[in-house]
């Protein structure tokens, strides 16, 4: 090993990716900086709507279920876009996506159970 050296990595080029510098073909079917610019901005705006709908009196007896929709929802583009689930195979969104559902049925039914959809009380 004495008297070898490793071969040099290639300098990367402006706007080209990094992974082709080692050889590796860039992704084309992975989403462009304006669908991330996108998502962040419907992030912000239903973050935005949840934050408002707490003030609005009138949605009291649907706010958890209303919440929780918008959280999910939220969830979603995060887990699609910024996790790259929507890029993997389904194989491996089987199992991301699989033991989620469990843990939120499992989830709602303890909400259930203990009463915190109930608004008035029991």
């Amino acid at each position: 090993m004495t008297g070898q050296r490793p071969t040099p990595v290639p300098p990367i080029a402006p706007g080209a990716a990094p992974h082709a510098a080692h050889g590796g073909a860039p992704h084309a079917d992975h989403a462009s900086v304006s669908t991330y610019v996108k998502v962040a901005l419907i992030l912000s705006v239903v973050t935005a709507l949840e934050v408002g709908v707490i003030y609005v009196r009138a949605l009291a007896p649907i706010i958890v279920p209303l919440l929780l929709g918008m959280a999910a929802a939220k969830f979603l583009l995060v887990a699609m876009f910024f996790m790259h689930l929507r890029y993997d195979s389904r194989a491996l969104s089987s199992l991301f996506v699989g033991p989620l559902l469990i843990a939120v049925t499992l989830g709602v039914a303890l909400m259930t159970l203990a009463g915190a959809f109930l608004v008035f009380g029991r």
